[in-house]
């Protein structure tokens, strides 16, 4: 059998897969292939490329075919691996270049394989979801034809469908252009999932100061007649000439199912460490797979191009015959709303109570900046802490500007299971222009430990 590792799916895992077995072991073959037209790019900037602060969309491209080619990588677009025959070491590859047609399929040998699918966008089986002007946002191709349509159709009411992070971030794009802008939730209640009552509803006022209306409600159906025109829902019907589905992801497992790749409690892929899977040769990474979240000692369901990346090294380093291990997240994330940097890591309360632990919680409102230094504002700082042991479980910060240097902070702790009083001590940076002497985060700690 040849020595060739073959990659199914690029962009971030895949592609971080693809160059580090290369880098590892430079007389390996190593094959890509992507069922769409891009490689590597960075999804995460789309919605600001939509909202016009990225002009072009060629600068969310991090690599290309061609680029790739002088590191030694092979990489196919618009070909789609249709399934994967583990014993005889082989996958089946759609040609998909031709315009309009299917295109020829064949075989392809491997020693070693990393699937890499991704995730697609949770759609919901409704009348109506498939009319122009309906959009999800996953794949860079998408967001260019979103763009294009705002473009050429200038729409003037949007809905956003869900409350997740793309969705709080589309409902800024689409006011930033001037569109009346309603989400409806099911919930009624914004990023659900990631922060707590207490700091959501500082989230919900930036959105209604915005001009963004939450309503709680149930789609039911889209209507239109060739476009859409309203969103049907189980307490009345809204006008919009664009939508946007925004209620999260799900990890694209169809094809390593079919081949006997076991999933794991969330329904991604499950790995070890290495990102093997429980078929010998065979790896998975990015936001097909499962991540262990440290806090919790268990398989979790984050996709985040940061770990993609880092579980793509991996997978590809080990494939490669080095060693290399992925020691999982703590589910660090951040994102802007408006004039808002909203930031979490580690476990909410309701999450820490829903693993068992016994939890206080601290919330405190202080200034980013010395009081006296011009631009200082309120941030907000809360903190997860179990009662019994006193080590942090998690945090949540909102404000205007020192949120993300400050949830790195958390998420170091938590990285090293620090307790509150360690956090007390910790030697944070200190000048007016920065930080206050008594840093919101030791203020907050300071809080906790009484």
């Amino acid at each position: 059998m040849s020595k060739r590792l073959v990659v199914i799916g690029g962009v971030a895992a895949g592609m971080s897969a693809a160059a580090k077995a290369k880098r590892v072991d430079r007389e390996r073959e190593v094959v890509v292939y992507e069922r769409g037209p891009f490689i590597s790019y960075a999804a995460c900037g789309m919605p600001y490329y939509i909202a016009g602060d990225v002009p072009d969309y060629q600068e969310l491209i991090v690599r290309t075919p061609a680029q790739m080619a002088k590191q030694g990588v092979e990489v196919h677009v618009r070909h789609e691996v249709t399934a994967i025959d583990v014993a005889a070491h082989t996958v089946t590859v759609r040609d998909r270049t031709e315009q309009g047609g299917d295109g020829r399929t064949f075989t392809q040998d491997w020693d070693k394989l990393v699937i890499a699918t991704g995730a697609r966008a949770a759609q919901p089986s409704m009348p109506g979801v498939d009319l122009p002007g309906v959009f999800a946002l996953r794949a860079l191709s998408q967001g260019m034809a979103l763009r294009r349509f705002l473009d050429e159709r200038q729409p003037r009411q949007a809905i956003v469908v869900g409350g997740g992070y793309i969705g709080v971030e589309m409902a800024e794009t689409f006011r930033r252009l001037g569109l009346d802008v309603k989400m409806l939730i099911r919930s009624g209640q914004v990023m659900r999932t990631t922060l707590d009552d207490d700091v959501r509803a500082l989230v919900e006022e930036e959105l209604a100061r915005q001009g963004v209306t939450v309503l709680q409600c149930q789609p039911v159906a889209f209507e239109g007649d060739g476009r859409v025109a309203a969103v049907v829902t189980t307490d009345g019907r809204y006008p919009c000439d664009v939508a946007l589905l925004g209620m999260g992801a799900r990890p694209e497992t169809a094809l390593a199912q079919a081949a006997g790749v076991a999933l794991g409690p969330t329904g991604a892929i499950a790995t070890d460490a290495h990102m093997c899977t429980s078929v010998p040769d065979v790896y998975a990474a990015g936001d097909c797979a499962e991540v262990l979240h440290l806090v919790t000692g268990q398989p979790d369901y984050i996709p985040l191009g940061s770990t993609a990346n880092k579980q793509g090294r991996v997978a590809g380093a080990h494939a490669a015959g080095a060693q290399a291990s992925f020691g999982g997240v703590v589910g660090t994330m951040v994102t802007r709303v408006f004039d808002l940097a909203v930031a979490r890591t580690g476990l909410t309360v309701a999450q820490a109570r829903s693993v068992g632990r016994t939890v206080s919680e601290t919330m405190i409102k202080a200034r980013d900046l010395a009081h006296y230094f011009p631009g200082a504002a309120p941030i907000h700082v809360k903190l997860v802490v179990e009662e019994e042991s006193g080590r942090l479980l998690g945090g949540q910060i909102v404000g205007r500007q020192g949120v993300a240097k400050r949830i790195d902070v958390l998420a170091t702790a938590l990285h090293h299971a620090l307790v509150i009083e360690d956090l007390q001590r910790l030697d944070l940076s200190y000048a007016p222009p920065f930080a206050p002497v008594w840093d919101p985060l030791l203020v907050a700690a300071n809080v906790a430990a009484k």
